[in-house]
Parts: structure tokens; sequence; C-alpha cells
């Protein structure tokens, strides 16, 4: 079966993952460059249980455990820095009782650590550009091919998806997957998707060297600009990366134009500053924004686009994008080449669901 998957982030190397590797020959189409947008600027934090008591918990734990089973196969540590690690919560303001383990010398007097939220067994982390790359380059050595190019259009016979227009050259397919993050909205143009936007997210990262342990933080900071909450994670190539300040800034047509608010980045290394003595000495050796996918109801779209056969969507994950990748592609390669998934229940997030995003609405 030809099946073009339409987006270089890490749901969309996953799908193209986990087809090509049952045999598929699939196509994976990108504007720019794999991982150039969320996915090479996320934190790459994973949780076993966190989503637990939600619709995403089935998918969540399969997807925790496949992450497990890929760093083993393909030598995760190494290749993209797999991890378990213990993550806290705190907060920024009066010290209070810390959680057991005495001080940390990295933190700053400002930051008290409360509570333990996990350990080795549920909490890890990976480096999301690195992650997506390699699931790509796996998915190419298995066959795929990896198109570089801007999707122009959808050729339809009939009520059937036949392939996707890049740059004006028509690439066959069987079948078609948009998993484009929030750009996949521009293929409502071509489908009856419902709508998929952008958060914005502020990021930093740091050479920090060895001088940050493998603890990951979860902090509410307070100061005069407002309430933030900044998650700081550590990664064994020696930097630390620190997020923060979101906002709903308009997403533009190109990725490669997405760039940080006015006056974010300097409020986030202030921020970073005070939180460590560590971070106050480091080099910042990126700056950077990047739009998470959402949707309406805040859970992803994973399944077959109502009433065009042969079309799928997979995107809207937000937060949990690089946790439920891998699930998300296993899943997605079940339904496309046996007609359901076998792991994971697909209903919640069924594109049907929600109704179609009003094409007139898209600018550019």
């Amino acid at each position: 079966m030809r099946v073009a998957v339409c987006g270089g982030g890490v749901v969309g190397a996953a799908i193209a993952f986990f087809l090509s590797r049952r045999g598929a020959a699939v196509t994976l189409i990108e504007c720019a460059a794999v991982a150039c947008a969320a996915s090479g600027k996320s934190g790459g934090f994973l949780a076993l249980d966190w989503c637990d008591g939600s619709p995403l918990a089935a998918l969540a734990r399969r997807s925790f455990a496949l992450h497990a089973d890929l760093a083993s196969e393909l030598d995760g540590a190494a290749r993209w820095g797999y991890r378990r690690l213990d993550t806290y919560a705190g907060f920024a303001g009066p010290r209070r009782r810390a959680v057991a383990g005495g001080s940390r010398p990295w933190l700053s007097s400002q930051v008290t650590l409360t509570r333990r939220l996990g350990g080795p067994d549920t909490t890890a982390q990976i480096h999301p550009a690195l992650f997506t790359r390699t699931l790509a380059a796996e998915a190419e050595a298995a066959g795929a091919e990896i198109r570089i190019g801007r999707i122009t259009g959808l050729v339809r016979a009939g009520d059937r998806v036949s392939g996707v227009q890049v740059g004006g050259v028509t690439v066959p397919a069987d079948a078609v997957v948009v998993a484009m993050g929030p750009w996949s909205v521009l293929a409502a143009r071509w489908l009856p998707l419902p709508g998929v936007y952008g958060l914005k997210g502020h990021s930093l990262v740091f050479a920090t060297g060895e001088r940050v342990p493998a603890e990951s933080l979860f902090l509410d900071w307070r100061d005069d600009t407002g309430a933030w909450t900044p998650e700081v994670y550590p990664r064994p190539d020696g930097t630390t990366y620190v997020c923060a300040i979101s906002s709903e800034s308009p997403l533009p047509v190109d990725p490669s134009a997405v760039a940080p608010d006015p006056g974010a980045i300097p409020r986030l290394e202030a921020m970073c500053r005070a939180l460590s003595p560590v971070l106050a000495d480091a080099e910042i050796l990126a700056a950077q924004a990047c739009f998470r996918p959402v949707t309406r109801d805040g859970l992803p779209l994973i399944g077959a686009v109502p009433g065009v056969a042969g079309a799928y969507v997979a995107t809207g994950h937000s937060v949990w994008g690089m946790l439920n990748a891998p699930a998300t592609g296993e899943a997605m390669a079940e339904l496309i080449l046996d007609g359901a998934a076998a792991h994971v229940d697909l209903t919640p997030f069924d594109p049907a669901r929600l109704p179609p995003f009003d094409p007139a609405r898209l600018r550019g």
C-alpha cells in the first residue's frame, strides 16, 4: 500500500516508522525539514500515568511502554537521550519544608520543592528533535521516501483520495495522513477536518554541562509580571531546557516564520536566572518559540476523515505530542493496514466527533 504522510513532526515520523516497518510504501512529506517546528523545540518529557482519569490514559500508557521498547531496540539512550528520571513540583517564594533529599545547590533560595511527582518507574525524557529524526531515518532505512516540499493540494477520485500535490508534482497514494500539527487546519481546504489551533510556547536551552542533576521540575512562579509555570528539563547531553510563557498569537502560514513574542524571551531569561545560579551563569544555546496543536475539546484527532475514503488525520496532541507519538503511529499503521487499531481504542479521538472547520476562515 502507498501512503503519503503529510508532516515531518514526531507524529508524522512515528506513523511513517510504523507503516514502513510493516512494508507499506511511505512518502513522508515536510515543507522545510524533519522536526523543524514543535517537535524540535519541545521539552521531551514523558509520563506513564499523568493522563489517568482522562480519555488519553490508555494511549499514554501504551506510548510510555513503546518509548521504552524503542529505546531498547534502537539504542535510544545514545541516539536520542532516553532516560528515566525523578520529577518534582515546587514554587518560588519564601522557603518552606522541602522534600526529603536536602537542599540543591543548583537551585536558588527562591525555589522550594514541595513534592515528588514521579520517579524512574513513571517519568522519563527524550531529546525531541533527535527522537523525531531517528524515527524518520529508521523509516527511510526501511524504504520510506522523505520528500521536502510544500503541499499544494489533495488529489481525489470521487470520494476517495488518490494522491497529494507537492509543489505541482503529484505523489500517488492509496492513503493520505494529515499530521501537520497546527498547520493541519490548512488541509480543511481539501478535507472536512475539524479545527486545529496553535498554542504558542517559549523556551530556552542552556549549556549547563554536568552541573544539573537528572531531575525534571514543574514550578509555580510569581513575580511582578504575573504567574507562570516554568518547566525545567536537564538533558544527558549537558543542556538544560526551560519553557514557560504561553500565548495565543496568530499562527503564521509558514512554519519558518514562527518567532518569539516581543519581550517573552527576556522575561523567561530573567526567570531562569533567578531560579538557578547554574542557569544564571550558563550560555544560552537557543531562544525559541513553537506552536502546540490543540483542538476544541482538548483531545487529539486520530482516525479516518469522515466521508473521504483513504484520508486520515493525526494531530491535536497539545503538550503530550512527544509522549503519545509512538502509540499514535502504531495505531494509525494498524488502522490503515488492518482496518482497525489493535492496541488502543481510538473512539475518543474520532475526527467525526467535532464539526468541520470552515476553510473560508483560512488566511494565505
